[in-house]
């Protein structure tokens, strides 16, 4: 695997990449030219850096620590988030991304903005959001999280949007319906909806943070929903994957298969995790280390024309499936969960109804916008949960 080393370095650490890695010193660059008007920060961040950093510091990203993953912000303080969810994305792609030789910084900057655009209430206000505009558009959250980036943060006096690198905004589109890549390729030719169009990849960090994704939230929705009492130890005996795993950690830690499951329980499910976790992370590395043999891209260009690249093996593919049917049928379609999915999917109905019939209602930067229904999706796709609930209890139930 050649790497060659990039044009920055620490005090203490080189920094090394791989030839098909997205480097800082190639970037397609940003929408928006800008000059450093700090010189002295100059050459101390490189451009994927920089935009992790903007990323962290926006309005839209702090809000994702009050919106839902699978249960309610409100139900609990230690259920999942859609920030937590996406420090663990991070946390995920940076350590696949050290091993395969791709560019940390960007990985980390796809994962953290990954779901700014996410609507309250999770993938149920998503729904109700895109119902709510089937005749003005749609509404889906991958393209909302890069309208968000590109124009709906206020930070800086010069452009909308944080202005965000080529390769970052590419990640954050991870789908798109070829009428959207139309619309966004008219007003941004050879840009970041062209791929679909053409039938090409993104970049393997972008393609990374998918993978990334996907293991994060396999783990983490077992975690809450035993932490939930809606699934137990035993229903997960029915995934191979876990079930493994959990017969592993008991004969490495007899003492843990003791009765009292106060005790013992917590400790039992974590390093169950941990093992199956740490077992797709390496697979992922070895399967796309194959991959990568076999195709030899030679840049990040030649990356965007193979195949996808960066996969499981079929066997862990085959049982991440598996476990992804079961959190479908147990978790995900739990009664409970689905009561819950249904109020938020009205929430959300309600709010955009009462905003489009009352715009005044809105802040006036919403209100006076030119295409209301857009303005009232971008305004209640940015709530979070306990404000859209706030919002929903004075306008529609008061």
């Amino acid at each position: 695997m050649e790497r060659r080393i990039l044009w920055w370095q620490t005090s203490s650490t080189t920094v090394v990449l791989a030839n098909y890695a997205c480097h800082p010193d190639s970037t397609r660059g940003r929408r928006h030219a800008e000059s450093d008007a700090n010189p002295l920060s100059n050459g101390l961040r490189n451009p994927h850096q920089r935009d992790r950093d903007r990323i962290v510091h926006s309005t839209a990203f702090r809000r994702l620590v009050y919106k839902t993953q699978v249960f309610l912000n409100h139900e609990g303080d230690l259920f999942r988030t859609r920030m937590t969810h996406s420090l663990e994305v991070a946390q995920l792609g940076r350590s696949i991304a050290r091993a395969l030789g791709l560019n940390e910084d960007l990985v980390e900057a796809i994962a953290l903005a990954h779901d700014v655009g996410h609507t309250p209430f999770g993938h149920a206000g998503q729904d109700a959001l895109n119902a709510c505009m089937a005749d003005h558009g749609g509404f889906e959250h991958n393209l909302q999280s890069l309208r968000v980036v590109d124009e709906l943060e206020e930070r800086y006096p010069a452009f909308n949007g944080l202005n965000l690198s080529f390769e970052t905004r590419e990640g954050i589109l991870k789908h798109c319906a070829r009428r959207n890549a139309e619309l966004i390729e008219a007003s941004e030719p050879h840009g970041v909806a062209s791929r679909f169009l053409k039938g090409t990849q993104p970049s393997l960090e972008a393609q990374l943070c998918n993978l990334a994704d996907s293991i994060a939230y396999n783990a983490h929705d077992i975690d809450d929903g035993v932490r939930s009492g809606l699934l137990s130890l035993e229903q997960l005996q029915e995934v191979p994957l876990f079930a493994r795993h959990q017969q592993q950690t008991l004969e490495a830690f007899p003492h843990l298969s003791a009765d009292d499951e106060a005790v013992h329980g917590r400790r039992l499910l974590y390093e169950t995790i941990r093992r199956m976790l740490s077992e797709q992370v390496f697979d992922v590395i070895r399967a796309t280390q194959a991959a990568l043999k076999q195709h030899a891209p030679q840049s990040a260009d030649e990356a965007r024309l193979c195949p996808p690249l960066l996969q499981f093996s079929p066997e862990m593919e085959d049982a991440s499936q598996t476990l992804k049917t079961f959190l479908l049928r147990n978790l995900y379609r739990h009664p409970q969960v689905m009561q819950t999915t249904d109020w938020a999917r009205q929430v959300v109905r309600e709010l955009f109804e009462a905003y489009v019939a009352h715009p005044q209602e809105m802040p006036r930067a919403f209100a006076q916008r030119h295409n209301l229904p857009r303005a009232v999706a971008d305004y209640v796709s940015g709530m979070t949960d306990r404000f859209a609930t706030r919002e929903h209890a004075r306008l529609v139930v008061a």
